[in-house]
């Protein structure tokens, strides 16, 4: 069963924990953890660029000039895709970029993302997050003890103290557990969690 330090906001080992072996113990798929980044980032895609045909566009309703000699090129509409102002050939039409992906599969990428970050010590727990006024400063200042760079702070449950402290800090997400994601993860190459989100993860992802 893996076991992490839990420090203080000041820097300081109080304690240990366990962690669940089927949550932070699992193993690692990159193929699973490909695929899951894959279809967030499909999901997040609006679909929505557009571009008309010679049948949509503006004008052309009548022959630019007569078949026969003029010494140009014949010519039928002034939509084609060869004139300027013209329709688009083949262009990129409204779509659902959306993937199909099975939520046992998520589940254990999730898992599989935490796994790693225990592995590489890129997690840190904390006995409690707690700031007593929204003041980016001191957040950053807390950031700075831990010498920690691009960081996704997760917390258990909703803290506008922290969430507006840090939303100016750059490279600093902060997330609920319930918005925790394999491409945040991924993304962010440190986490902040208390003990509190430990066990909110936990709650949520067990077997």
């Amino acid at each position: 069963m893996p076991t992490v330090d839990i420090y203080s906001m000041d820097r300081e080992i109080v304690g240990q924990r366990e962690l669940r072996e089927d949550v932070f113990a699992v193993a690692v798929k990159p193929h699973i953890l490909h695929e899951v980044v894959v279809y967030q980032l499909a999901k997040r895609r609006a679909g929505t660029v557009a571009t008309k045909g010679r049948s949509e566009v503006a004008g052309g309703g009548r022959k630019p000039w007569k078949q026969k000699g003029t010494g140009r090129a014949r010519a039928g509409t002034t939509r084609s895709p060869l004139w300027r102002g013209g329709g688009t050939v083949h262009g990129p039409q409204p779509r659902d970029y959306c993937q199909r992906v099975p939520k046992k599969v998520r589940r254990m990428a999730l898992k599989m993302a935490l796994t790693q970050k225990v592995l590489d010590q890129q997690m840190t727990v904390l006995d409690e997050l707690r700031l007593e006024q929204i003041k980016t400063k001191d957040f950053a200042a807390f950031i700075h003890r831990f010498e920690l760079d691009k960081t996704l702070v997760v917390l258990g449950k909703r803290d506008d103290v922290i969430e507006k402290s840090a939303r100016n800090l750059r490279n600093i997400k902060v997330l609920r557990a319930e918005g925790l994601n394999v491409y945040d993860l991924i993304n962010y190459p440190n986490v902040l969690v208390t003990q509190e989100t430990i066990g909110v993860i936990e709650e949520a992802l067990q077997s």
